[in-house]
């Protein structure tokens, strides 16, 4: 670790190495302001030797069994969770949410997402089939695919970069990783525990730096087969410009604009304190004037009440929770994704009414639907266009299972059987006999 005026100092880790930067990009705590730390602004020559690194590493890594990966990623999982609390305290420092989340969720969700890794590789199957008359037998096998460009957003960092990296490592792949330059402190002290973990040098490489310029070198380098992407829905069109030339494959999951559908019959003892937690999770004030001019109705929050501040944390991106009502269904608060404790109340009247209504938005990655009539929650999860619908919950997760949107929520799935094919290619093989 490297000190600069009392400031965290971060270096690109390539090659099982951490390699420092000739610049760097400030980064803020959220809470006060200040610039606490500086990420390397890396480029095209810090990629090309991440890639150069990842592609020497691949042969022996995907040599491996899928036990000896499993073991290496379980063991990463113990390290993360022994030093779970500097984790949690870092996540929230650099990211802005409270310490209670990255202890609880945060922290928690990436040390599982290696172990859930490490154990389904162990479980996966192929296909076979047989024309006996004929004397043929077909079967598949998967392989992994190379190095796998990662990049990863600024609001679920280490969660949502292990997500990435725990599927990708587990196949057999080598990774370039990009984590958002406003969120990078917790990848970097993952990269201090891998080689303890055993991961060989190569495997894991992580740039820091904008999207524009380690982003792009990534998407756009020949020797970078498959990019995973979590991020905004502009973003993924660039990059779907970009790797066309190469025909990469792509898995992008992107914005949302989730809506949470309370029936006149919903338990709201249950209801209301999940959709306020599910409302006000993420840390946006031009939305909230914007809907005023439109003629909607603050009944809280900003520009309504007062927000009171200790003295440190006066310079600090806080925002009071504020509820919108009398927001017109063609509103850029009820049609673009909000990320701030921001949400929009408006009655409906019918069923028919609230799905058509829900629908008619551009994005589609999650619903949530209240109500007690099992009958209309089948009816109205089947016919929202949402990748996920959770009803009478929020937030359960099966990785099994698969996540992702629709419309310009983004491309493909991510989970345990999505993940897998996503990572690998398939091979039909037949032999006659």
């Amino acid at each position: 670790m490297a000190h600069s005026k009392a400031l965290l100092v971060l270096e690109n880790f390539i090659a099982g190495k951490f390699v420092p930067c000739s610049s760097y990009i400030d980064s803020y705590n959220p809470s006060t302001g200040d610039v606490y730390c500086r990420v390397p602004d890396s480029g095209k020559e810090e990629v090309e030797a991440a890639v150069k690194a990842a592609k020497a590493a691949f042969p022996i890594w995907s040599s491996k069994s899928p036990l000896e990966r499993s073991q290496i990623l379980n063991k990463l999982a113990d390290l993360i969770e022994h030093d779970l609390e500097a984790f949690a305290q870092a996540e929230s420092k650099d990211q802005g949410k409270t310490i209670t989340f990255a202890r609880t969720t945060d922290i928690p969700r990436a040390v599982y997402n290696f172990r859930f890794f490490a154990s389904s590789i162990l479980h996966h199957t192929t296909e076979c089939t047989e024309m006996a008359s004929m004397g043929f037998m077909h079967y598949t096998s998967r392989a992994p695919v190379g190095v796998a460009g990662l990049i990863s957003p600024w609001n679920l960092p280490l969660y949502l970069l292990t997500w990435k990296i725990a599927p990708a490592i587990a196949c057999g792949n080598t990774v370039v990783a990009k984590p958002s330059e406003m969120t990078s402190v917790t990848a970097w002290m993952m990269c201090k525990l891998l080689e303890k973990a055993g991961v060989p040098h190569g495997v894991v490489n992580v740039v820091f730096g904008r999207g524009a310029k380690v982003g792009e070198a990534l998407v756009c380098h020949p020797d970078v087969p498959l990019i995973s992407f979590t991020g905004s829905t502009l973003t993924a069109q660039r990059i779907t410009e970009k790797s066309a030339p190469h025909c990469k494959r792509l898995s992008l999951e992107l914005g949302g604009k989730n809506p949470a559908i309370i029936f006149d019959d919903a338990d709201l003892a249950q209801c209301i304190p999940t959709t306020l937690r599910s409302s006000f999770a993420n840390q946006v004030r031009s939305y909230v004037k914007k809907a005023q001019a439109e003629g909607a109705r603050v009944l809280c929050g900003e520009g309504v009440d007062s927000l009171a501040l200790p003295t440190g944390n006066q310079k600090g991106y806080f925002m009071l929770p504020t509820v919108i009502a009398e927001v017109k269904d063609e509103s850029c608060c009820m049609q673009e994704e909000i990320f701030g404790p921001v949400t929009c109340v408006v009655a409906f009247d019918t069923e028919e009414e609230v799905i058509e209504r829900a629908n008619n938005v551009k994005y589609g990655l999650a619903a949530t639907v209240w109500s007690s009539n099992v009958g209309r929650v089948h009816r109205v999860a089947q016919r929202l266009q949402s990748g996920l619908v959770w009803t009478n919950c929020w937030l359960v997760r099966d990785l099994n299972l698969p996540f992702g949107g629709m419309k310009a929520s983004g491309i493909g799935r991510e989970g345990a059987k999505d993940s897998y094919e996503f990572f690998t290619e398939v091979k039909t093989i037949t032999i006659k006999h």
